[in-house]
């Protein structure tokens, strides 16, 4: 087996295309690899992006919070033979509080994920810098950043960088930023390629060379329950996902 990568997909601001990003680097990584996709937010995107019943029994609250289960009890196949699911739902909310007390309450989730053979792991993220994530943070090998090529793309990033240095420090010192990815692009809008450049200027080399568009398809897609590739596989989103991919492939392995 090829040496496991696991994959956070962090932003503490809502809105910029983590869970997108998410399902669709999965599926396509799974056309290759094993993958598992951890919903790690209570909103139950993710699971329901990829046309996953939410009421299942056993979901990422449990995987976290039960003693008893364990990834192999919890992980759901897809449609995608190569691809699993830990699905979420509402309960996830409270995971937060339950966390506290616990002892190594940060390396919860790592442990679980210690048990998949999976060639890359990813996880998709709440939108918060609390418990969750930061077990998403100490479970990960890398980072991947979707910032917004809107208005205040850049608020809020400093915040985010600084809890990843604080995770390096204390309990995962092997992390790494493995990109920073621009998402919802308009080439028609002055202000997206302002952005672009602040983004660039501020990240350099760890920005992504693809870029993903502001695309009607991939909105429509989770509502299908499909992966943009499922949906629409010659949609511009349907190709700027597959770019990406390759381009994480290249830098994990």
């Amino acid at each position: 087996m090829t040496q496991r990568v696991t994959i956070a997909i962090v932003n503490q601001k809502g809105g910029v295309g983590k869970t997108t990003t998410a399902i669709s680097m999965s599926a396509m990584l799974a056309k290759d690899y094993r993958v598992l996709l951890v919903d790690l937010d209570a909103q139950a995107n993710t699971t329901s992006g990829l046309g996953t019943n939410k009421s299942a029994k056993l979901t990422t609250y449990q995987l976290i919070l039960d003693d008893t289960v364990n990834l192999a009890n919890v992980s759901i196949q897809t449609s995608n033979p190569n691809l699993y699911l830990v699905p979420s739902d509402s309960d996830l909310s409270g995971a937060e509080v339950e966390l506290v007390p616990m002892p190594k309450r940060e390396y919860v989730l790592k442990e679980k994920l210690d048990d998949g053979n999976y060639d890359y792991i990813v996880i998709d993220c709440p939108p918060s810098l609390g418990l969750l994530t930061i077990n998403a943070l100490t479970a990960a090998s890398v980072v991947i950043i979707p910032v917004q090529t809107e208005y205040y793309a850049l608020e809020g990033l400093s915040q985010l960088l600084n809890t990843i240095q604080a995770v390096k420090k204390s309990t995962n010192p092997d992390l790494s930023i493995l990109g920073v990815l621009m998402t919802m692009y308009d080439n028609r809008n002055a202000l997206s390629g302002q952005v672009r450049a602040e983004i660039e200027n501020y990240f350099g080399d760890l920005v992504f060379r693809t870029v993903i568009p502001r695309n009607v398809r991939l909105a429509e897609a989770p509502s299908f329950g499909k992966t943009i590739f499922e949906y629409d596989k010659r949609s511009k989103g349907s190709k700027a996902y597959k770019a990406l991919t390759r381009e994480i492939i290249n830098r994990t392995r």
